[in-house]
């Protein structure tokens, strides 16, 4: 499963974290202005903002998990298995698949509001982008520095929720996420105080008691309210440093562990287990994408205006996965 989120100081960012039990090719991936994209049933879209984020690329066509554009709207695609609903073609709807879904509208949107606006005529349809690659089940966070909103499209059509607290998972659909996030309305980050009875002293026995009760484990309801308490009680400086450092630590509170999430296992016994395969961080306002890999906890970056964005080819970096260690006290050269 995965977790999305925003967060804001003097710039406003937007990443996630992609959990699976395996990796497709995936690479931090520029999508320059004029690539040209043949959609199935939308007609061509040639020219378009430029766009950063992480893509499978097949044949030169970026498969986004998440992307920004240049005017720094962003939009991740989350899993969404047994709720996410795709048609055939609806006449008089916008007609736009699956995997199309983010060039569509990160390359003609720059708010919030312009995607609410196109989101209103669409229509998902079931369209494979190949035989061996069969329409992933997802739903869709969408946000800019004023607002958040997620798109889902279940078997009841398309809805359109708007995201006050700037997070998102998986299952079930979003509105229980945001109904069950009020069980925890008296979850503070404070030192907790004696509610439950008047009169009788209770001692506060360890530090780390605020956000008692607050769940633990990687179900995809229990990493909604952890990752939401997280967010909205987080404190950073402003800097790029700063804001990006607390950025990973808000992903950080809901990563997965390879062994923790056991799906199933091999006939030998070994289990095929679900682990945050990467983090990422785009800073929206100056197109910089960011990103750690589970074994690679060192800070990469990307940034898109240092590529040629008038160009029509996307262009792509391959993610460091082995771990990057400084070593402080070198040994002697002289040994």
């Amino acid at each position: 499963m995965c977790t999305a989120a925003t967060y804001k100081t003097k710039d406003f960012y937007f990443g996630r974290n992609l959990d699976l039990e395996f990796s497709y090719h995936e690479t931090v991936t520029v999508t320059p202005r004029n690539k040209v994209f043949a959609l199935r049933h939308a007609g061509q879209l040639d020219h378009h903002y430029a766009l950063i984020g992480m893509a499978f690329v097949v044949g030169d066509y970026p498969l986004y998990y998440d992307a920004t554009n240049e005017k720094g709207l962003s939009m991740a695609g989350l899993n969404f298995p047994g709720n996410a609903h795709y048609n055939k073609v609806v006449e008089g709807k916008d007609n736009v698949a699956s995997f199309e879904l983010v060039p569509w509208l990160l390359g003609q949107c720059a708010t919030v509001e312009e995607a609410k606006a196109m989101l209103e005529r669409i229509n998902i349809t079931d369209d494979a982008f190949s035989k061996e690659l069969q329409p992933s089940p997802l739903h869709w966070m969408i946000a800019d520095k004023n607002q958040t909103i997620v798109f889902e499209q279940t078997v009841n059509g398309g809805k359109i929720y708007d995201n006050p607290v700037g997070v998102m998972t998986n299952n079930p659909t979003f509105d229980y996420h945001l109904l069950h996030l009020a069980d925890y309305m008296n979850a503070s980050a404070d030192v907790p105080e004696n509610k439950l009875a008047k009169g009788v002293q209770f001692n506060v026995y360890s530090r780390g008691m605020g956000g008692f009760g607050i769940p633990g484990d990687l179900s995809s309801a229990s990493r909604f309210v952890k990752v939401a308490f997280t967010k909205m009680n987080s404190i950073s400086g402003d800097s790029e440093s700063a804001s990006i450092s607390q950025f990973f630590k808000i992903l950080g509170s809901v990563e997965q562990q390879k062994g923790c999430c056991r799906l199933s296992y091999e006939d030998d016994g070994t289990p095929v287990c679900e682990y945050t395969i990467y983090s990422s961080c785009c800073n929206t306002d100056k197109g910089i994408y960011y990103y750690t890999t589970y074994e690679n906890s060192q800070i990469s970056a990307v940034d898109m205006h240092n590529e040629d964005l008038d160009g029509s080819s996307t262009i792509s970096y391959e993610l460091v996965k082995d771990q990057q260690i400084n070593y402080q006290n070198k040994p002697n050269a002289a040994e």
